[in-house]
């Protein structure tokens, strides 16, 4: 893979990857910058959320699930000394539709973790990770939670 970044002023960046899409970053202004944009370190987070959400939600599609609303948190602190790294995360997966299945959610999550999001894989070596999963009917009301791992 391959990216780029340019320097547009102060503590801003633009880059884009292979697929053409660019992406700004800056800091907040304590630390010289105009607050304009998402921190690396967010993206970082938010593309551990994305490559597990996509999985799982692919998974739940080809399993017959009916979904009709998804969300994936990331809970991530940070060590409070530079270089400010993640110490350990919490992914819940909040899942709504008409009878969802348990199982079928929970191996999604698992085949995500253990085989296909490489954000994760890669992540997971640096520090330790909780998956959690709500279910939700059409309605809103909590049907089941539980863990992976």
């Amino acid at each position: 893979m391959d990216v780029y970044l340019n320097w547009k002023g102060k503590m801003a960046f633009e880059g884009a990857g292979e697929s053409g899409f660019t992406q700004r970053f800056d800091a907040e202004e304590s630390v010289g910058g105009q607050n304009s944009a998402a921190r690396p370190m967010e993206l970082i987070a938010l593309g551990l959320a994305g490559c597990t959400g996509m999985d799982v939600i692919s998974i739940l599609a080809k399993k017959k699930q009916q979904v009709t609303d998804f969300q994936v948190k990331v809970h991530a602190p940070r060590a409070e000394e530079h270089p400010k790294v993640f110490t350990r995360a919490v992914i819940e997966y909040l899942v709504s539709g008409k009878e969802i299945d348990s199982a079928a959610v929970l191996r999604a999550i698992e085949l995500s973790a253990e085989k296909y999001c490489p954000a994760q894989a890669m992540l997971g070596k640096a520090f330790p990770m909780e998956l959690m999963y709500k279910i939700f009917d059409e309605q809103g009301n909590l049907v089941s939670e539980g863990k992976y791992k």
